[in-house]
């Protein structure tokens, strides 16, 4: 066993590192003492403050413990320190103090969702980047991260656990989007015995994730399974098989080597120097594997299987796979944005027990659900009725606040029929667009489309804008520029005029529904809608785009800012 696999170092760093410290050790007694590691482990790259350096010697000097530190200890000590650096330092917390990066990882993880040019890139002042720290809050809200406790000034002050808890929801986002039979019609090989595609789409990425690492497990001829990303993965096993299963034969990676190595550190840096092979040491160190790190190892499977997913859909089966409607990915995001529990990742399976409705009653009007009636732990033996009983009271609820619900029963949420799912999911979407002007404007006041379409004519007309609009079925919405100029209107100057395009042509409306989309975020409005919505005059969505505007008005307003 080399030092290199050993500790996770190179050849050429092993090789430095011994003529540094030979350069250090002038008397040749094979020791450096304290006045002399500061200097060796600077020229080897890591520059240490003085009042980590005596911490450093009390840690490593384990042999004779006379303050002193042997070739060996030096070894380990760089190989610690490098290791901490390369996850730690990598990534520091001001990075995010702009904004920018955090515009472009939402962009890596749901393309296009911010229009580049709505990002400050110059003049970085306090507004200047408050305002990037608007644009990449609502736009992580917008593809379904909770940010309910994440305002702009916990970005420019760079609270850790706020920006990592942020980065996480955004990097899980992208890692496990495209897990799906739309993206890979070859997860079908994933089915149980009496499974159809319906009951794939009922399970979390995270559970398709373990059954495709326990598929090819199956194909590498081993009994070894696992069933979760902590303590099923410590040992490495698992992932040597299914890297040699996935992995290009040309590339070489092997399990053996890897399987062949007792310790279990030593044996998770060797399957990591094989993952590499094949460019996917990523999100762990060995460390984060025999520590069963959930977080970091979820990501580094999902990574696996988003580069290497080694799965051929059977020829002789004919699938007819729909993918899910822009609709659909709005009102789920929307869920989770708000911090639902369960997570909503199939909008109809997962809908259908009636938890997340009642969560989405509480928050829209609090304390109009009886918990009481509410059933959260599950009989076995009852489940299908108890179930059924929880959809009956989501159904009932919704009458209570004047839902449209004629012909909708608690059977079909139950069932998940989509028609009445989505007629049912829309109005709380509305209701909690509708609750927040309320609450905004004095509790009792009516706010309805009327109310919010005088307002933003009212507005228009305030700011000098030309455009005005009569309803949000309005076909002269589709060019993006009235919303433009009503975001323009609630934050003089923030509109860039050179980038909006006349909207002649179907590609200038979608360039200016895009723009819209972004600047109305970066205005500090939490829009879910999407670019497309606006080109095509979905009146729904619209509606739910002038709202959060009208909201964004009136919290300023209310706040004193100017306009």
């Amino acid at each position: 066993m080399s030092v290199r696999q050993t500790l996770a170092i190179t050849d050429d760093q092993l090789c430095e590192l011994m003529e540094t410290f030979s350069s250090i050790d002038k008397d040749g007694s094979g020791t450096i003492d304290v006045s002399e590691l500061q200097q060796a482990l600077e020229l080897c790259g890591l520059k240490i403050p003085n009042y980590q350096v005596r911490d450093l010697i009390a840690k490593y000097d384990s042999k004779v413990k006379d303050g002193q530190i042997d070739i060996e200890e030096f070894k380990q000590m760089y190989a610690d320190l490098k290791e901490e650096r390369d996850i730690g330092i990598t990534f520091k917390k001001q990075n995010t103090q702009d904004g920018i990066l955090l515009c472009k990882l939402i962009n890596k993880s749901v393309p296009d969702t911010i229009d580049e040019r709505a990002i400050n890139k110059t003049n970085l002042s306090i507004y200047r980047r408050a305002e990037n720290h608007n644009l990449a809050l609502m736009s992580a809200q917008s593809i379904g991260c909770n940010i309910v406790n994440i305002g702009d000034d916990d970005l420019e002050k760079c609270k850790p656990h706020l920006v990592l808890g942020l980065l996480w929801q955004v990097i899980r986002i992208g890692l496990l989007s495209d897990i799906n039979l739309a993206n890979h019609p070859g997860l079908i090989n994933l089915l149980e015995d009496g499974e159809t595609p319906e009951d794939l789409k009922k399970l979390s990425p995270e559970q398709i994730l373990i059954r495709w690492v326990n598929y090819h497990l199956r194909n590498a001829g081993v009994d070894r399974r696992i069933r979760n990303f902590q303590e099923d993965i410590k040992d490495s096993e698992a992932y040597c098989y299914l890297l040699e299963q996935i992995a290009p034969r040309e590339n070489g990676v092997m399990s053996g080597p890897p399987l062949s190595e007792h310790n279990l550190e030593q044996r998770a840096e060797l399957m990591l120097q094989e993952a590499d092979k094949i460019g996917c040491r990523s999100f762990v160190s060995p460390k984060d594997v025999t520590s069963g790190n959930y977080k970091l190892n979820m990501a580094f499977v999902a990574n696996l299987f988003n580069q290497y997913p080694a799965l051929e859909p059977p020829e002789d089966m004919e699938m007819d796979v729909v993918e899910e409607t822009r609709e659909e990915k709005t009102y789920r995001n929307w869920m989770n944005s708000l911090g639902v529990q369960p997570y909503v990742h199939y909008l109809y399976s997962d809908l259908q027990d009636g938890l997340v409705y009642f969560k989405l009653y509480d928050i829209i009007r609090p304390g109009v659900v009886n918990w009481k009636k509410v059933i959260q732990k599950f009989n076995k033996l009852k489940i299908n009725f108890e179930k059924l009983e929880n959809c009956n009271y989501v159904v009932a609820l919704g009458k209570e606040c004047k839902f449209s619900l004629v012909g909708i029963s608690g059977a079909d949420i139950n069932e998940g029929n989509p028609t009445l799912t989505l007629g049912l999911v829309w109005q709380l979407m509305r209701a909690y667009t509708l609750s927040i002007l309320r609450q905004l404007a004095g509790g009792d006041s009516l706010i309805n489309d009327a109310a919010i379409i005088e307002w933003a004519n009212a507005k228009l007309k305030e700011g000098g804008k030309k455009s005005s609009f009569s309803g949000f079925n309005d076909s002269t919405l589709s060019d993006g520029r009235t919303i433009i100029d009503l975001i323009d209107c609630i934050r003089r100057g923030m509109i860039n005029y050179d980038l909006v395009k006349d909207g002649a042509s179907e590609e200038e409306k979608m360039s200016n529904a895009k723009y819209a989309i972004s600047m109305a975020r970066k205005a500090g409005a939490k829009v879910y809608a999407l670019p497309e919505d606006i080109v095509d005059v979905k009146q729904k969505m619209i509606m739910t785009i002038f709202a959060c505007l009208m909201a964004r008005d009136m919290r300023s307003q209310q706040n004193g800012e100017t306009s």
